[in-house]
């Protein structure tokens, strides 16, 4: 029975059958291949009798079992028999000691598999399940491209290449199928045989598909290519940039598959095989195009992103101040760098008084509506600007503002996106007044400003925390108040520019240098910050503080007379006279004068004062200790009175009221022909 047994074994068993001895050659064996009788086998030690491709690692595990009597069960190793044609297979070793009766070592039984397709069907899944993890984690279309060919690379190909239409990678429309001759691809993603796409100089290069090739087939009819590469391969002379990397990197083996969606074409991939690798077979191509399918769907919504993405910044630079509102007492600059969040927003408003407002805020989250509600919100500050408020004043109307617009959104169908998310901002609004150098600062849940003196001392001001737009947080809002030294500089910056490991640090080792421009000053600050730094994107507002030169200023103490208009007439233009303003304007200045001092002599208590400031425009307050507001009338045709304000209206640019502790002041403002046309 036991000879019949092995005789059985030996004969027909799948398995391959090697008794070694104790010096692991082999004595018997089973057939395993038509083309190498088992016969030829005898003899030959183990890892002479198979090419394999560690040889030391398979003796020391002979060795080992032959010396420990342990068996070794399932070990794959790659090789095949010394004589058979082809390239190494995966095969699966089981090796087990021969002992006899007396328990001496006779020798070693090895048995081996050949499991090269399921190993094939193994690396196959592998490789999918790592493009599935590793393709799509980023609305970056360079990235996906390099997830891929992470992903393919070594284990399904030597040497991968990702192109796409150059056109896809800025976030336009991909053209519809076949792709046209004069359409440029540009390389996103190269990996393999050592090479890297970045440092090489490979990544980015752009070409136009030559006719006649896989390449070029491929991109027409929108159908995979698996194609054998030898020296006497016809397409290679039409395609001298393929050919030099075939070359380069003795590729046998080629799979191009098109990157296609819904009959556009995005792009091509293309994989290598290359010397001492199994050339690519027909059972490999579906899963190229699995993976391509991913790839495409991936590109494709990190094109969208792209597209949106574009839009929203352009939205969001159309919506901020084209150019730094300096004004005659402060010297602002900014930097905006860009990021996926296209709500950061920064401005500079000049408010009566030579008095200047600084703003800073940030709407969180990417996306075109993010930039539309950024710009909503800025349109609010203007207007709530110009009714010369106090900033928390500000900041609590603004608040109640974005609370409508959050009922707005939540009243939307529940089917919509906006429905479901509920947006969240923050703001900063500062007034810095030239005549008495204090900055009056509140804020809404945004990081507290930096100031640096003139002595480059850097100091994080202390202002009250206010709870951010859009919160169910009902707490007031609070001031806090600074006297500043001229030549100070007031940084405002969203809370993204100081999450980065030692951002903040950074910062404010970039602001401590007081003798450089303000611009040169933001540029540092991008300068310093790592390029992983800020990903959403961030704002940066510098303001230098200053005082109205005595020269551009003139204030008179008035008496609460009948008189006085005449002299304030007189005044005015003896003052625009030493100013050298036209004629126009200083008839103009003398009866809006002459009107405002009748109008609080009127109405008004004393202390009567004038004041006028020369900067871009021709500034004229009139200063009382009355809070009683006045209001503009429309006189009929019969009336003696009533028409002083409108005539006042009709006259300026500009005109308001702004109160205080001490009173109130009635302002004006007027474009000077001279300096607008400088502006």
């Amino acid at each position: 029975m036991g000879a019949a047994v092995l005789h059985t074994l030996f004969a027909q068993s799948a398995v391959g059958l090697h008794v070694l001895d104790t010096q692991l050659r082999v004595v018997r064996a089973n057939p395993l291949s038509d083309v190498v009788p088992a016969e030829l086998l005898a003899g030959r030690h183990f890892t002479d009798a198979y090419h394999l491709e560690q040889p030391h690692e398979a003796e020391r595990m002979l060795r080992g079992v032959l010396d420990t009597g342990v068996a070794s069960r399932d070990r794959v190793i790659r090789g095949r028999l010394q004589d058979a044609p082809g390239p190494t297979r995966s095969l699966r070793v089981s090796v087990y000691r021969l002992d006899d009766a007396d328990g001496d070592t006779l020798g070693l039984l090895a048995t081996v598999v050949d499991i090269n397709e399921q190993e094939k069907a193994r690396v196959r899944a592998a490789c999918l399940a790592a493009v599935r993890t590793r393709v799509g984690r980023s609305l970056d279309v360079a990235a996906t491209c390099e997830g891929l060919v992470e992903a393919v690379v070594p284990v399904f190909a030597d040497f991968a290449v990702v192109e796409v239409v150059d056109e896809v990678l800025r976030g336009s429309d991909p053209p519809t199928g076949p792709l046209g001759r004069d359409v440029p691809l540009r390389r996103a993603a190269v990996r393999g045989l050592g090479a890297d796409g970045r440092r090489d100089g490979l990544v980015g290069e752009m070409r136009r598909l030559p006719a006649r090739t896989p390449y070029g087939l491929a991109a027409s009819d929108l159908r995979p290519r698996l194609v054998q590469i030898g020296p006497r391969t016809p397409w290679l002379d039409a395609d001298p940039d393929s050919t030099r990397m075939i070359e380069a990197t003795r590729a046998h083996s080629l799979i191009v598959v098109p990157l296609k969606l819904h009959g556009t074409v995005l792009g091509l991939v293309s994989l290598y095989r290359c010397r001492g690798t199994e050339p690519y077979e027909e059972n490999d191509v579906p899963l190229a195009l699995t993976a391509a399918a991913h790839v495409a769907l991936s590109v494709d919504n990190a094109r969208r992103y792209e597209r949106d993405h574009v839009i929203a910044s352009t939205v969001q630079r159309r919506l901020l101040p084209q150019r730094d509102g300096d004004r005659i007492a402060v010297e602002t600059a900014h930097v905006l760098l860009p990021g996926r969040n296209s709500g950061c927003w920064f401005d500079t408003i000049g408010l009566s008084g030579a008095r200047t407002a600084l703003i800073i805020g940030n709407v969180e989250g990417p996306g075109l509506q993010t930039a539309i509600t950024m710009g909503q919100l800025r349109t609010v500050i203007h207007a709530l600007a110009g009714l010369d408020l106090e900033p928390d004043e500000v900041l609590a109307r603004l608040s109640d503002t974005a609370g409508r617009l959050a009922v707005e959104r939540a009243s939307l169908p529940p089917g919509d996106r906006l429905h479901r998310e509920s947006p969240e901002a923050t703001c900063m609004y500062a007034v810095y007044n030239p005549f008495s150098r204090t900055c009056t600062i509140a804020r809404a849940g945004h990081p507290t400003p930096v100031l640096v003196t003139p002595d480059g001392t850097t100091t994080t001001l202390d202002v009250p925390q206010g709870p951010s737009l859009f919160s169910t947080d009902s707490s007031p809002f609070a001031t806090a108040a600074f006297e500043l030294d001229e030549g100070s500089v007031l940084a405002f910056f969203t809370g993204t520019l100081l999450t980065g490991h030692g951002s903040a640090n950074r910062v404010r080792e970039s602001l401590a240098q007081p003798g450089r421009s303000l611009q040169d000053l933001c540029d540092d600050v991008a300068y310093t910050l790592p390029a992983e730094d800020c990903p959403e994107g961030a704002a940066l507002l510098l303001a230098r503080t200053g005082v109205v030169p005595p020269e551009r200023v003139a204030t008179w103490e008035l008496a609460h007379d009948r008189t006085t208009p005449a002299i304030a007439r007189t005044l005015v233009r003896d003052r625009l006279d030493g100013w050298n303003l036209d004629e126009e304007t200083t008839e103009a200045t003398e009866l809006i004068v002459s009107e405002l001092i009748t109008n609080a002599v009127r109405y008004g208590t004393p202390p009567l004062q004038l004041r006028l400031i020369l900067g871009r425009s021709l500034t004229c307050e009139v200063h009382d200790s009355s809070r009683v507001s006045p209001h503009l009338r429309h006189a009929r045709t019969v009336d003696e009175g009533g028409r002083g304000l409108f005539i006042v209206s009709q006259l300026a640019t500009h005109w308001g009221t702004r109160y205080s502790s001490d009173g109130k002041a009635l302002w004006t403002e007027q474009e000077i022909p001279s300096l607008a046309d400088e502006s």
